[in-house]
């Protein structure tokens, strides 16, 4: 969503690189820039105003500092001005009560309440442990029910049973009798939605607040919309008075206008962002890993969350038993494109690596996507048991067959055969060796060295290098892209390239 504010703001960063130090002129143009950027991500005007004026007291009090770099101190004025204009501290939700917390969803129709609702249900359950039931208030859509109903059975939450000719304010209070004799934890509550916003809607959400007293108002608004959820965010807080916003399709590719602008002007907390179609697309917003995305610093500790919450214990120390022995075959193989996949593929992993903004060119140049994946998943389930074990079984004939069961080319069994290949020396060389040795095994000779090699591994210590010198940004963006010049065609460690067109 907002890639082309990132590269916009890299181009500012890049140009004050070049300079000794700021002048007054020089904030002027980048800031310049900067409020272009915004306006054309479709940021509000008055959040804009409010940002470069911060932007700007603060970068021309510091111009005269030349122990760093000009545009490593603009960058870190952007950031904490970009923190703060997307609410400062993540805002949780509030839940922290006597059983059970009453949870009242609001929006227009289409927004995603429904859907949010059953992803809340899930991260409740999984993650906070809490016994949570649903219950729908929605007479008017059709299937609206059914709908809650299903999500609420995919989550393994309770779910209010129906009963006919009920109003949302009657059903509103069966489910909170109901919550409360059932021992439940945490009451959402689905309301219904419109299509524009009207005085009928905003009645009944003020019936339905009076009879439950709720803990959290939270309003679902679709990021895609710009500033129309802006406007819609106002109208409701006004109305119904709301504690929190959640915003839906933050994954898509809108300019992401509504997502800066709606804490500065409704001055109300963000509090949830949907990342995706799948249940557990649903994640807690933070500011100040959204700033990071935008500066292109990546999302490390989202990166952890997904790994630790995608890779099973028992698997992790199944894996790392064979390679203590040297044993690795291509079930394991597929085990780890698996798991790259539940953590979001290829792209969604990337996404949260600092600097890759700078490399996107190189990246999509080397056919480096999650189709690549897919392809390779493919060839190894076209394998019989015995191939996947001994891969010194696959000769011509069997490549053949393997090629046209996956629907790929020879060239492509070959590509995926040598990587692997390349991956089973490393665990070879990594068998028997603990910390240090280890990793100076994977680090030296037999991967090509670190600019590349067989397996395509990156520069590390051109990654270290940066990492100390220039922030994340230019870490990566310089010293890794150095490494990865060379070896994005042969694919990332493990991984195929794009496909050459040669026989070999």
């Amino acid at each position: 969503m907002f890639d082309e504010l990132k590269n916009k703001l890299a181009d500012v960063f890049d140009g004050l690189a070049r300079r000794g130090a700021l002048s007054e002129s020089d904030v002027d143009a980048a800031l310049r820039e900067v409020r272009l950027a915004l306006l054309d991500a479709d940021v509000a005007l008055p959040a804009v105003k409010a940002f470069t004026e911060k932007v700007r007291e603060k970068a021309v009090g510091v111009a005269s500092m030349r122990s760093v770099r000009p545009d490593q101190q603009v960058i870190k004025i952007v950031n904490d001005a970009l923190i703060e204009m997307l609410g400062g501290d993540s805002a949780p939700l509030n839940i922290a009560t006597n059983p059970p917390s009453v949870i009242l969803m609001a929006g227009l129709q289409g927004s995603g309440k429904t859907t949010t609702a059953g992803k809340l249900a899930l991260r409740f359950r999984s993650r906070e442990r809490k016994k949570v039931m649903l219950a729908s208030l929605d007479v008017t859509r059709p299937a609206a029910r059914e709908q809650l109903r299903m999500l609420g059975n995919q989550a393994e939450v309770g779910v209010l049973n129906e009963v006919d000719g009920e109003s949302p304010t009657q059903i509103a209070k069966r489910a909170l009798q109901a919550a409360k004799l059932q021992a439940y934890d945490v009451l959402i509550l689905d309301t219904a939605g419109r299509l524009s916003i009207d005085e009928a809607l905003m009645a009944e959400l003020r019936a339905i607040k009076e009879a439950t007293n709720p803990h959290e108002i939270l309003l679902v608004a679709d990021s895609m919309t710009g500033q129309d959820a802006v406007n819609t965010a106002e109208a409701f807080h006004k109305a119904v008075g709301v504690t929190g916003i959640a915003l839906t399709r933050l994954d898509g590719d809108a300019r992401g206008g509504a997502a800066l602008s709606m804490r500065h002007v409704t001055g109300c907390p963000i509090k949830l962002a949907g990342v995706g179609e799948k249940q557990d697309a649903l994640e807690e917003f933070d500011p100040a890993r959204l700033a990071g995305r935008i500066l292109d610093m990546g999302d490390v500790v989202a990166l952890v969350e997904k790994a630790a919450e995608s890779i099973k214990l028992e698997e992790a120390e199944r894996l790392a038993k064979r390679m203590a022995k040297g044993q690795f075959d291509m079930n394991d193989f597929l085990a780890q494109i698996r798991q790259l996949q539940k953590m979001g593929g290829l792209g969604g992993l990337m996404a949260m690596l600092p600097g890759i903004g700078k490399m996107q060119k190189q990246i999509a140049a080397a056919g480096i996507d999650d189709r690549m994946i897919k392809r390779q998943e493919a060839i190894i389930l076209s394998m019989t048991k015995k191939e996947r074990v001994s891969v010194g079984l696959l000769n011509a004939s069997r490549r053949k067959r393997i090629a046209a069961g996956s629907g790929t080319t020879v060239q492509d069994v070959n590509r995926l055969v040598k990587q692997y290949q390349d991956m089973a020396r490393m665990m070879k060389k990594l068998g028997g060796k603990t910390g240090a040795a280890a990793m100076k095994a994977m680090l030296g000779g037999g991967m090509g060295g670190a600019s590349g090699g067989a397996g395509g591994m990156p520069d590390l210590s051109a990654l270290s290098r940066g990492f100390g010198s220039g922030g994340f940004g230019k870490g990566l963006g310089g010293g890794l892209a150095k490494g990865l010049g060379s070896s994005l065609a042969n694919g990332l460690p493990g991984l195929g390239g794009k496909p050459s067109g040669k026989k070999k």
